[in-house]
């Protein structure tokens, strides 16, 4: 079962919608968890919202303790959140990317994704990974070809993964491609 923690955001039953093509989802308000789902869930998923990272620190909470223990997947915001409790800084970015297509690139070849792959991806964030970035064992993967800004992450030895850009968008081709990956690995 994968559970959704919903950061009260519109796209958050998009997201609820895509990742039930893979398996049972269930989903709660961040602020309204269901313990037992939560410990029964296989996949723990940080749903987009608005605000900081620092907003929400009942899904810090909620990071430092399933880490390591659980999959655990952010989506934009909850990218920010898991990075953020990595030690991360999140600022603004100059330029605002809401409902705004991207191209990416894998730059890693640590990642999932085969190396120099591009990936067409829908962004809705003004806040951004502050760069340099290190955290034992978290890797960047992919970037904006534009921005260079930090679109995906990925510790395979915690299984956890992050997506800057949202995977439900139909801004993003291949969303389910990239969701399928990540869940299987």
């Amino acid at each position: 079962m994968i559970y959704i923690i919903d950061h009260k955001d519109s796209f958050t039953h998009n997201v609820v919608h895509q990742f039930s093509l893979f398996d049972k989802v269930e989903c709660n308000n961040y602020n309204e968890l269901d313990r037992n789902k939560l410990e029964k869930a296989s996949v723990i998923i940080f749903s987009p919202g608005p605000g900081n990272p620092k907003n929400y620190p009942l899904t810090s909470k909620i990071y430092k303790s399933f880490k390591g223990k659980k999959k655990i997947i952010g989506i934009c915001l909850g990218f920010q959140q898991i990075l953020f409790c990595e030690g991360a800084k999140i600022v603004e970015q100059k330029k605002i990317y809401h409902g705004f297509q991207s191209n990416i690139q894998v730059t890693n070849s640590k990642s999932l994704f085969r190396k120099g792959k591009k990936f067409k991806v829908g962004r809705y964030h003004s806040l951004k990974l502050k760069e340099p970035f290190k955290a034992k064992d978290f890797e960047i993967t992919m970037r904006c070809l534009e921005s260079k800004v930090a679109m995906t992450f990925e510790n395979n030895k915690d299984k956890i993964y992050g997506f800057q850009f949202h995977p439900e968008s139909f801004l993003t081709y291949n969303g389910n491609l990239l969701i399928k990956k990540i869940l299987s690995a």
